[in-house]
């Protein structure tokens, strides 16, 4: 296993983002970048917190600090990904295009389901467990699922994979382990994810506390936030008494364009398992290549829904993310 640490430091670049051409000038070094695809998915909710489905492509207007952008492709839920032309009608997606992925690649969610094994959860591990092979169990078949497990370590105990019953026989081989390092895991498990072409998503399920990680949340929510993936957190820690822990969940949830729920109970876990499965089943992905923008900084991304032009519907997604620089 590899010192954390030495993991994000080592974190250059991203799935969506790559950099290029370093310029070397006397008394100054120049930074350029040259940014990919970008993959921007997000869920559209009424004023009830109803999802809003069947938006077509040409109902979405997306912009990158201001300057429209040109989409790539775009889907809805578990639908294969369209090829967007250029008057925003639509055709279907040939192979090689999106990121350079077969259109199958491209179908379903990569969701890789991070399982806190430390001693902060020997109580209720049977039942977290339950509750996480019922959530595999209900996914689209489209989906692929992988479960990783944490205490002290990063145990992958179900590598990314179609078939139901390998993640839940590898979930069902975790043991209960003793310290939480669970930033670190993670951060390793937010990377895995950034390899895999199409959608992806990272859903930890935590009591909460970390003591053994060498990394701080905030650099782990940035790193996701970057690759565009979605941090969704079940925590069974009582929020009252775990402030801390609450406060960074919901702030890596939000910054990711994911979800947080405080489930102390097996039945409130079954439900913010099959919230977040309704979740991902009615939510929009868009792909882009960024217009020229002078910004090498955090760049907000805003959609707007072009047949909503009383703005009562509501979007949830990441604000933005960093191109990153080489020097």
């Amino acid at each position: 296993m590899n010192n954390p640490l030495s993991t994000l430091l080592a974190v250059a670049g991203t799935v969506t983002i790559a950099t290029v051409l370093v310029a070397q000038q006397p008394e100054r070094t120049t930074f350029r970048v040259d940014v990919g695809l970008v993959v921007h998915g997000f869920t559209v909710q009424n004023s009830k917190g109803q999802y809003v489905n069947n938006l077509k492509a040409a109902d979405f207007r997306i912009l990158e600090d201001g300057i429209p952008q040109k989409m790539n492709t775009f889907s809805e839920g578990n639908n294969p990904p369209v090829q967007v032309n250029e008057d925003g009608t639509t055709k279907p997606l040939l192979a090689g295009g999106g990121d350079n992925a077969r259109p199958d690649e491209l179908t379903g969610t990569n969701v890789f389901v991070l399982f806190d094994t430390s001693n902060y959860m020997y109580r209720g591990f049977v039942y977290a467990s339950d509750a996480i092979a019922d959530f595999v169990r209900g996914l689209d078949r489209a989906d692929k699922v992988a479960v990783y497990t944490f205490s002290r370590n990063l145990s992958k105990a179900a590598p990314l994979t179609n078939d139901r019953n390998d993640a839940i026989g590898g979930l069902r081989k975790a043991v209960a382990g003793d310290d939480a390092a669970l930033y670190n895991a993670l951060l390793l498990a937010v990377r895995d994810a950034a390899k895999v072409p199409g959608r992806k998503v990272v859903i930890v399920f935590s009591n909460g506390p970390d003591n053994a990680s060498m990394v701080a949340p905030d650099d782990v929510q940035a790193v996701a936030q970057d690759e565009g993936i979605p941090i969704y957190v079940i925590s069974t820690s009582d929020v009252s008494k775990d402030a801390i822990s609450s406060n960074v969940f919901k702030r890596i949830s939000q910054r990711t364009g994911g979800q947080v729920f405080f489930a102390k109970t097996w039945q409130k876990q079954v439900e913010a398992f099959e919230n977040i499965r309704e979740s991902l089943g009615n939510s929009y992905t868009i792909t882009y290549y960024p217009q020229k923008n002078s910004n090498d900084n955090f760049r907000k991304i805003e959609v707007q829904i072009l047949s909503d032009p009383g703005k009562k519907l509501r979007i949830q997604a990441r604000p933005g993310y960093r191109p990153s620089r080489a020097f």
